[in-house]
């Protein structure tokens, strides 16, 4: 299986924004959290347009995507960036997609500049990152459930 990684595309955020859904869908959230999230999984041509954003394919179908958006939270880390919504299509789950996504990224904030990529992780995709190397340093409140809280990563890039 060859997978292609290239820029993402206007055209492109419609099925983006659906494969987000999906992905998000995957863990068995229910209905009314999925509709909370569903504004937050929306790839608009406007994010497309101000912040990097890359998609994997297979074959020709979307499989996957990433962006990159500069960090500008609490805690503050110096020359950070942030991986931001990182989604893998369910057929694709486990076949090397995230993988692929992941180190793209890396790369791309390496070469940008960046020191630190910074992530805001589901719960359920927390065990990915970390098996990219990845650590844990926090934890924030979700917006979308109470009780929920979300593990805020961090992944040292290399120069």
């Amino acid at each position: 299986m060859k997978i292609v990684i290239r820029a993402a595309e206007n055209r492109d955020a419609d099925s983006l924004s659906a494969l987000a859904y999906r992905s998000k869908a995957h863990w068995g959230y229910d209905e009314t959290f999925m509709q909370g999230a569903k504004t937050l999984l929306t790839i608009t041509p406007m994010i497309i347009l101000l912040q990097p954003v890359f998609v994997a394919e297979v074959d020709g179908e979307i499989a996957g995507f990433y962006g990159l958006r500069a960090w500008r939270e609490e805690p503050e880390i110096e020359k950070s960036v942030e991986l931001d919504n990182l989604f893998v299509d369910p057929a694709f789950i486990g076949k090397g997609i995230g993988k692929a996504l992941f180190e793209h990224a890396a790369k791309v904030a390496a070469a940008m500049g960046y020191r630190t990529m910074v992530i805001i992780s589901d719960p359920n995709a927390a065990a990915f990152y970390h098996k990219m190397g990845a650590s844990t340093f926090a934890g924030r409140a979700s917006e979308l459930a109470e009780n929920r809280v979300l593990p805020l990563m961090r992944y040292e890039l290399s120069e």
